[in-house]
């Protein structure tokens, strides 16, 4: 019986419907050359297949759930695995000490590995 939940639970995991989350690996947020803005990189991972299933964007959240910043990703990395965009001076409120970046994909939408990272601080 319990091999049989075993091999149960494999293939649900194996299953396309459950694969391909877009998940977040890595990400570096430094200060911009203006003053509360940021420069941030994202490194995405997604098994992306064409055009019918990409991951399309990441976005940064503020601590309430609220996106502050969308890097929109114009075609599939189907051969470019796990890869790298970024975003310049994005505007990020003094008051928020930390923020989430999570991925997304035509298919499954959110729901991959998401990173929370604090915000470097500008002033003395």
């Amino acid at each position: 019986m319990a091999a049989a939940r075993l091999i149960a639970l494999c293939l649900w995991v194996a299953t396309p419907v459950h694969a391909g989350l877009a998940d977040v690996l890595q990400v570096e947020i430094r200060r911009a050359a203006t003053a509360g803005h940021f420069d941030v990189d994202v490194t995405l991972r997604h098994a992306d297949t064409g055009w019918d299933h990409y991951a399309n964007r990441w976005e940064i959240l503020a601590p309430d759930g609220r996106v502050i910043a969308t890097r929109v990703l114009v075609h599939p990395h189907v051969n470019e695995q796990p890869f790298t965009r970024g975003l310049t001076a994005v505007p990020i409120p003094a008051e928020y000490t930390w923020v989430r970046v999570r991925g997304h994909d035509l298919v499954h939408g959110y729901g991959g590995r998401e990173v929370t990272l604090s915000v470097p601080r500008w002033g003395p």
